[in-house]
């Protein structure tokens, strides 16, 4: 099936109230405009340098997502023009896209990522963490950056039960942080092997990768 099918076929599936981005990582331009002409805008990166590089180049109407790990020291590449931070882990990262952003003359939406997995490769907050963070005087005077949810990456599994578990313990963190920030607004949770599940549990962001664009080669 051709990338354009598959991505009317997941907006067809996921309506409007779940918003599909595209994990276009370590794809060809060729493929991002390809679901782009299917109508895709929203589309995930995982490496600052790699999304810069398709930014420079690519229509500037794409929301680029940085889905992957951030390092504080590449912050300022992306700030002129990311739309949405998915994994921010800690209230040093928070500081310093709020620095860059000041510099860029913008605000930058970020998610907080909630460890849920068992596996150790995963990065996040714990849910008190999280709660600490959006409570301390320091994250008040942050005014360039708009923390608008959370995000989290289930475990690697086949067990149905262990995925379902873990997306709806991520709920609940959510529908509890949300009684104080009532800008929350995205639940950012399911991948192309288990945004189903994650459909189901709540979620209002999947990030669907493979599943449009085909397996990935990394040589």
């Amino acid at each position: 099936m051709e990338i354009s099918e598959n991505i009317k076929k997941h907006k067809e599936e996921l309506g409007e109230k779940v918003s599909l981005v595209a994990i276009s990582k370590t794809k060809p331009n060729s493929d991002i405009l390809e679901a782009y002409n299917a109508g895709q805008r929203v589309f995930g990166e995982n490496k600052i340098q790699e999304m810069t590089e398709k930014w420079e180049t690519l229509p500037k109407d794409i929301e680029w997502h940085m889905v992957g790990h951030v390092q504080r020291n590449k912050v300022k590449y992306m700030a002129p023009f990311v739309s949405l931070i998915h994994a921010v882990d800690s209230l040093k990262l928070l500081k310093e896209i709020n620095k860059e952003a000041e510099k860029n003359e913008r605000t930058i939406s970020c998610l907080l990522q909630i460890k849920i997995a068992e596996e150790e490769s995963k990065f996040g907050l714990d849910a008190e963490e999280a709660k600490e963070i959006l409570a301390s005087p320091e994250f008040q005077k942050l005014n360039n950056i708009q923390v608008k949810g959370l995000m989290g990456m289930a475990t690697f599994s086949d067990d149905e039960a262990i995925v379902r578990g873990e997306f709806d313990y991520l709920r609940s963190v959510y529908v509890d942080l949300k009684k104080k920030h009532p800008q929350f607004e995205v639940l950012s949770m399911g991948m192309s092997g288990d945004y189903k599940i994650a459909i189901t549990c709540g979620s209002t962001m999947v990030r669907i990768g493979s599943a449009i664009f085909g397996e990935r080669n990394y040589n």
